[in-house]
């Protein structure tokens, strides 16, 4: 049974000759310093509001990190009631859900899930800021499947459902954005993973049976450009910020599959 998150979802949809190496060949090429620190930053932050909800101390973690503390410091004063205890109100952090749907196990991780007898509320932390286009937040995977999985192993209604995100590096405060749930998202979000499904498993079975390759997006897509495997997929030259990041030995170790 394959194990199916929001970020195989995305992925897959985007390009799947890119999810068959990452996920398949599980091949990966290094990370960029500067990314490398902000991706650690980002699971501090996860870290420091997990252990604040298991009721563990935190003023270590605050006193190593004045970024982290200047962080929570802005949530406490723009939404203290996220973290105001009822017990009447169920909370979790870290609470992970799972579905199984065929051969596959869709998998959610709720960075806090707050449940209440007539409503389920999502709030997922993102260490930056608030996207230009925040009208697409609904429209991206980890939206879709975290209320599906949701709605699918709980008595909630869908319009019983919301998501909020909060973009903790907005200037001049943390900015968020709510994604109420219903019923027509809930259908359009089973038909479009069945379909996304559909595909995967023929190319799956196409793979281990004829070691098929799975296709590729068109380069008109302009998907390619910004693509880590654009060279093991012969699509375009590397580009200087990625050559930087790669040492002539790491290149020449990099496999290459005609097309």
């Amino acid at each position: 049974m394959l194990r199916i998150s929001q970020r195989h979802l995305k992925i897959l949809e985007t390009c799947p000759r890119q999810f068959e190496y990452t996920f398949c060949d599980r091949l990966t090429l290094p990370m960029a310093a500067v990314q490398q620190s902000k991706t650690q930053l980002g699971s501090d932050f996860h870290l420091l509001m997990h252990q604040r909800e298991l009721g563990l101390p935190i003023e270590p973690i605050l006193a190593r990190s004045p970024e982290l503390n200047t962080w929570m410091q802005a949530m406490l004063r723009i939404a203290p009631e996220l973290f105001e205890t009822d017990t009447n109100i169920w909370r979790q952090s870290e609470h992970v859900r799972t579905l199984e749907i065929g051969n596959y196990l869709f998998t959610a991780i709720y960075d806090l899930l707050i449940l209440q007898s007539d409503r389920a509320d999502i709030i997922d932390w993102k260490t930056y800021p608030l996207p230009k286009y925040k009208k697409d937040i609904d429209l991206e995977w980890q939206t879709r499947l975290y209320l599906y999985l949701l709605a699918e192993t709980s008595d909630y209604l869908p319009k019983q459902i919301a998501f909020t995100y909060w973009f903790i590096q907005s200037t001049p405060q943390p900015k968020s954005v709510s994604i109420n749930y219903t019923l027509k998202q809930h259908r359009q979000t089973q038909i479009d993973l069945l379909a996304l499904l559909e595909k995967l498993t023929t190319w799956l079975d196409a793979n281990r049976t004829r070691q098929e390759l799975f296709p590729q997006v068109a380069v008109s897509t302009g998907i390619c450009q910004r693509c880590s495997f654009a060279v093991r997929c012969d699509r375009q030259n590397l580009d200087e910020p990625l050559r930087d990041r790669l040492t002539s030995s790491q290149i020449d170790l990099i496999p290459v599959i005609p097309i």
